[in-house]
């Protein structure tokens, strides 16, 4: 069994995370692009979601994560008990999260589903890959927001889709690589080819924003529908 090294630094991250709502129980936020969620076993990569909020929230602990260059809603529990009824609520995909993306070229369809599953390689680390023998099931929905062309400063134009991403699983990457499985990687992606079309290099970032998040309330048993602009 290959040992994975992790000789990823990530560079400072300037921008605040933004508080959006709290209480006793839990904490909405919108995640910055550009900084980890949880810090990693480099002590240079230090600085996280998790290493923040800690210092104001102590005891508190992620339900789930956002990768590093996405940005949009993350949900914090305060305290064990909120972290495993949360928890059960993800493990049981009662909880619906939409994603807004811009994809490189025109997708042909306006909607659709992309099932294909993903397996984790220590030797292609940090990619995950497409394997239908060794990958856990995943499940994305993808509907056609618009298409249109960016138009660069020396003139070239770049054929762009937005769309909204629903992914009924959590793998990690699944959005990123099942993008590239279509055919259309989401720009900014260097690990699944969104940087590879000409003009996409100069991408400042990965165009990947967690906008809603829908959950119940582990206390007040009330449907909490959080939305979150779209900073692209």
């Amino acid at each position: 069994m290959s040992s994975i090294i992790d000789t990823f630094i990530a560079p400072p991250c300037h921008d605040e995370i933004e508080y959006l709502y709290q209480d006793d129980h839990l904490v909405l936020i919108n995640k910055p692009t550009g900084l980890l969620s949880l810090s990693g076993k480099n002590p240079q990569n230090r600085d996280s979601v998790h290493h923040r909020l800690v210092e104001i929230f102590p005891g508190c602990t992620l339900i789930h994560r956002l990768d590093f260059g996405t940005s949009g809603l993350m949900v914090i529990a305060r305290n064990k008990a909120i972290n495993a009824a949360l928890c059960q609520q993800f493990s049981q995909r009662t909880v619906t999260k939409v994603y807004s993306a811009l994809l490189c070229g025109h997708l042909e369809d306006n909607e659709g589903v992309i099932d294909a599953a993903i397996a984790k390689d220590p030797t292609l680390f940090p990619l995950m890959s497409i394997c239908a023998i060794n990958g856990k099931p995943a499940r994305s929905g993808y509907r056609v927001v618009e298409r249109f062309y960016h138009k660069h400063e020396d003139g070239t134009l770049l054929p762009l889709t937005r769309v909204q991403l629903t992914p009924e699983t959590g793998r990690t990457h699944q959005l990123r690589i099942h993008c590239q499985q279509l055919g259309h990687p989401i720009l900014g992606c260097d690990l699944y080819g969104g940087r590879l079309l000409p003009g996409t290099e100069r991408t400042p970032r990965l165009m990947l924003h967690a906008s809603e998040l829908h959950f119940i309330h582990p206390v007040s048993q009330q449907w909490i529908k959080a939305h979150n602009p779209v900073p692209f």
